[in-house]
């Protein structure tokens, strides 16, 4: 090879090293055609995917979270409600039934049974002699609590009585062995409930309940 180079060299009175430099090599790297080069796209400005765990929340994914925790903030609501006056409802039967129940036992034993009203619940009592003792056991008559957050309201002739601050003393209401109770009127009303309920005494041993609607 470097002698046919020479040769030539001589023959065209050219250097030798340039001649080789201008020779083409035997194997030269395959170019790119012209058409391969126009479609070629540039790195920088090829797209780049974002990761799907690093989307942000479409508008009508967040509508529809919206959606939802409204319908179980509503439903909570109900449910709270509805408790609240389930238990005011329950409240005020139990008073009415034990209260006739007591006038009963009056007028069946011949003695007198008393009920004494406090901020928290109320007791029965009979009358032993002279003195008021509460009904051991766990009877009917035994002492009750009032919901918690219950509000009581005692008014005898249309005037408030004080609600009793023990189980224990003169009682508010009697019933009578004669079958007669004292007259009353007894409100009672339970947190947030727009409902309240009046229990009434007439006088005869018996109780009328009416569910009263809060005005707006």
């Amino acid at each position: 090879m470097r002698n046919a180079t020479a040769k030539r060299a001589r023959r065209e009175n050219r250097d030798p090293a340039a001649v080789c430099r201008l020779t083409p090599s035997p194997n030269p790297l395959p170019q790119a055609s012209l058409g391969e080069r126009a479609f070629e796209v540039p790195a920088t400005s090829r797209k780049v995917g974002i990761p799907r765990g690093q989307r942000g929340f479409t508008l009508l994914e967040v509508l529809v979270v919206v959606v939802i925790t409204a319908i179980l903030v509503a439903a909570l609501a109900l449910s709270v409600g509805g408790t609240s006056e389930r238990q005011l409802a329950n409240a005020s039967e139990r008073f009415q039934a034990l209260f006739g129940h007591a006038c009963n036992q009056a007028e069946l034993s011949g003695r007198e049974i008393g009920a004494v009203i406090t901020v928290g619940g109320y007791t029965f009592l009979r009358l032993d002699g002279d003195h008021w003792r509460e009904f051991g056991g766990d009877g009917e008559l035994r002492a009750r609590h009032w919901p918690a957050g219950m509000r009581v309201e005692l008014t005898r002739e249309g005037r408030p009585l004080a609600l009793a601050t023990a189980n224990h003393g003169a009682p508010q209401l009697v019933c009578f062995s004669s079958g007669e109770s004292t007259p009353f009127a007894l409100v009672l009303a339970l947190g947030e409930v727009p409902v309240r309920y009046r229990l009434k005494g007439d006088g005869d041993g018996t109780l009328k309940a009416d569910r009263i609607e809060s005005q707006p």
